[in-house]
């Protein structure tokens, strides 16, 4: 099993920027990849951005509405993933949620709120 503890989100102005973590405990596997999806009110679930483990190359992956925007990080020693958002934009608004996957499963994280008015 593994627990994952969102911080951050909360509310900002278009333009404006936030951070979130997320914080990885119990049996984490040394090939892995943590990161973050959001769900905007009446639409799917969708990826945001993910980055594998150091063994696996730290690889980054962006959906191309953040690109450029978005920024994530791991901080490998305590299991800990970051998403910096920049330049926010009233779509960011949505629920977003820590994933953590191995080859044996996926875990999410309870969602934290960002909101991004005009």
């Amino acid at each position: 099993q593994v627990q994952l503890v969102e911080s951050g989100g909360g509310l900002v102005q278009a333009g404006g920027s936030l951070s979130l973590s997320c914080a990885a405990s119990g049996s984490i596997s040394s090939i892995n990849a943590m990161g973050w999806h959001r769900q905007a009110p009446g639409k799917q679930r969708e990826l945001v951005a993910t980055i594998t483990s150091v063994i696996s190359g730290g690889i980054t992956n962006y959906a191309d509405s953040v690109k450029g925007r978005f920024t994530v990080s791991r901080d490998y020693a305590r299991n800990t993933v970051y998403l910096q958002m920049n330049s926010l934009k009233l779509d960011d608004t949505a629920v977003y949620y820590c994933i953590y996957r191995d080859s044996t499963a996926s875990y999410w994280g309870q969602g934290t709120q960002v909101t991004v008015s005009s």
